[in-house]
């Protein structure tokens, strides 16, 4: 009798699985990867734009030159309206140490080596593996 029972309820049940949703496809996916990567877009757009953001520079105001003397202790060169200050900062904070009458010159530009002048691999490595210590 429990067995024809099981077999009346069974016929009226429903499949596991049958209202799910289905899963996106490929095209779903990718537009989903395009959604999201134009929020991240749009929001460093925004952050960009935005008053008190770290990401503008500060007007009249420049780092010049920057060397490390320590492990947090920096000598800054900063110029502030044509005016050149050297700087000391530490981790207790930033001193004045000197007003430089005239300013630092600007930094020679980077330039790519020559490679025609570069000595020849093969030569120095048989120069190299011949020598005897």
């Amino acid at each position: 009798m429990s067995a024809g029972l099981l077999i009346a309820a069974g016929a009226s049940t429903v499949k596991v699985g049958q209202h799910a949703a289905a899963a996106p496809g490929m095209f779903g996916a990718v537009l989903a990867l395009l959604g999201v990567l134009a929020l991240i877009v749009g929001l460093g757009w925004l952050l960009k734009r935005m008053p008190g953001s770290g990401f503008r520079p500060a007007e009249g105001l420049r780092v010049v030159a920057s060397l490390t003397v320590g492990a947090k202790e920096r000598v800054v060169v900063v110029e502030v309206n044509g005016t050149q200050l050297l700087l000391g900062v530490t981790a207790g904070g930033i001193h004045t140490l000197h007003q430089l009458p005239d300013p630092l010159p600007p930094p020679a530009p980077a330039r790519l080596p020559d490679f025609k002048q570069l000595p020849n691999f093969a030569q120095l490595l048989q120069q190299r593996l011949r020598k005897e210590p």
